[in-house]
């Protein structure tokens, strides 16, 4: 065992070392508030693997591959181990070719887990082990939900947890102008009746709650079914959530189709939307926040994801201009407060006691604020300090995270290509266009079934 116990004066030394892991180590023991004392704990017993390595295959490019690399050098610096990420953006196809071949990465880092549950099912993953799991059902925020998504069946058919995920995105948010409320005086909904009522007295006051356009090329459609999901997790319990995303419920049973109409309530209501209805087929989610910015404004609202910043206006200042709130969940549905969203997750494909430690090295809060300090990375971990997010964006959306009581993968990345990247796209473009939402999931599953 290697005892390394850190302290300011051991930061050269510590510096020196980065070359272990092919990155920087950009924070030195006592800066900022990452939670040194629990990684120097952890460093004062962990394992000397002094030449061994352990290789991370994944989809990570730059920036975020170097940000990555800075993370895990104090795992090197502990342990001893040489560690190396690869980053590459044909991911999905490689690491199928180098785990039938032999030749796999001691870890791979995973966009969704469609494909690593289809590695576990033919035997080309090894499993975390029961006590992983428990870790992450007890130290993740809304536990369960993270235990479920890494849980898949093996080669015998049996589930086994296989997945820990490192690196997640949020979906159930709501943009806004906080000028444009405080002039109106309009409070931030805690419901989602009260996120209606707001819809109506926006109406009211004679003017457009919500900007929706689900433009996309060749995706277009694809906006409209994270409304949906986020609809159904809101309107369902989550089992049944997951009966809808493996097809145990049909497309069109009444509860999908419930949720189909509550997202129609708002993108099929002239009133409720800027340019009518017949705008929010057409215009490109990526023009659909604009109108938040217009003087006059277009609309109050907008829902997407955390990536949407990226098209708004230039000079708009995210937490100043523009700002967000949790799409809230209904009360009189009491389920809680759901989140939508992704994630990456990490998955033993080759494995070694060096590979084993890696991964209990991504326990530590400090595995996660190295990375929450710098980039767009957001964590369920709820050891971690809030204060090392980057920025008070990143730390609103970490909060939710902490809050949330069940977390959910988007349903359309989990379906069948036919129907979660063909038929559910289009589908909703039909309904926005004016047909039924029976005749639009009718023709859904239709394709699913098809796709059997």
């Amino acid at each position: 065992m290697r005892t390394k116990i850190y302290s300011g004066v051991a930061a050269a030394a510590l510096l020196a070392s980065a070359a272990h892991a092919g990155g920087h180590l950009p924070f030195t023991p006592g800066e900022g508030d990452f939670s040194w004392d629990a990684y120097n704990e952890w460093a004062a017993n962990a394992p000397d693997l002094s030449g061994q390595s352990v290789t991370v295959f994944g989809p990570w490019l730059s920036p975020e591959d170097d940000i990555f690399r800075s993370a895990i050098a104090y795992f090197a610096e502990a342990t001893g181990a040489e560690i190396t990420y690869t980053g590459s953006d044909g991911f999905e196809q490689q690491i199928v070719i180098d785990t039938e071949a032999g030749s796999a990465p001691n870890v791979a880092v995973f966009p969704q887990p469609g494909l690593a549950a289809d590695l576990a099912s033919r035997g080309l993953l090894t499993p975390l082990g029961d006590d992983m799991a428990s870790w992450v059902n007890d130290n993740y925020a809304a536990g369960p939900s993270w235990v479920d998504l890494g849980t898949y069946a093996d080669a015998s058919g049996d589930d086994q947890f296989y997945g820990f995920f490192y690196n997640v995105n949020v979906k159930s948010l709501v943009w806004y102008v906080p000028e444009n409320f405080e002039d109106a005086g309009y409070d931030i909904p805690e419901t989602m009746e009260e996120l209606i009522a707001l819809s109506e007295q926006i109406i009211a006051d004679g003017e457009t709650p919500w900007c929706i356009g689900l433009g996309s090329g060749p995706a277009t459609g694809w906006p409209a079914t994270d409304w949906v999901e986020d609809i159904m997790l809101r309107t369902q319990t989550p089992d049944v959530y997951d009966q809808w995303v493996s097809n145990e419920i049909p497309f069109n049973d009444p509860k999908v189709i419930e949720a189909i109409e509550t997202f129609g309530m708002f993108a099929k209501n002239d009133d409720m939307v800027a340019g009518g209805s017949a705008a929010v087929g057409s215009t490109d989610f990526r023009d659909s926040p604009a109108g938040l910015f217009t003087s006059p404004s277009q609309c109050y609202m907008h829902k997407q994801a955390s990536f949407i910043p990226a098209f708004m206006p230039e000079d708009v200042v995210i937490g100043e201009d523009a700002d967000f709130f949790y799409f809230p969940s209904f009360a009189e549905k009491d389920l809680g407060n759901p989140v939508l969203g992704g994630g990456t997750l990490m998955a033993i494909t080759n494995p070694s006691d060096a590979t084993m430690a890696f991964v209990e090295y991504l326990q530590q809060p400090l595995a996660h604020e190295v990375m929450m300090a710098q980039t767009g990375f957001l964590t369920p971990h709820s050891g971690v300090n809030l204060d090392t997010y980057k920025d008070a964006t990143l730390r609103g959306q970490g909060e939710i995270l902490q809050n949330a009581t069940t977390f959910r993968f988007d349903a359309s990345d989990l379906m069948p290509g036919a129907v979660g990247q063909g038929s559910f796209w289009t589908g909703m473009v039909d309904y926005v266009g004016g047909a039924s939402a029976e005749d639009v999931t009718g023709a859904i599953q239709n394709s699913w079934d098809a796709a059997k």
